[in-house]
């Protein structure tokens, strides 16, 4: 199965640079999303309810923050 995530995040965000970094050494391939406008962090809320960064989306779960657990149990499927 091929794994895929994206990664919402800012440029000023340090938990989603350790997110970023943690999918890399664990060899998951992924695509940034840059939040830069509030348009596109409200879009964000409206489909997940939440407003922190990092959220990443890996095999269609939702994961908030920089949580290697959570990234664990989204690869089980």
């Amino acid at each position: 199965m091929t794994n895929v995530a994206t990664v919402y995040s800012t440029t000023t965000c340090p938990y989603c640079t350790m997110m970023k970094n943690y999918l890399t050494e664990q060899n998951i391939e992924f695509e940034e999303v840059l939040l830069t406008t509030e348009e596109e962090k409200k879009k964000l809320v409206e489909e997940t309810g939440q407003m922190g960064v990092p959220q990443t989306k890996l095999n269609g779960k939702w994961i908030l923050g920089f949580n290697p657990e959570a990234v664990q149990e989204a690869l089980k499927g």
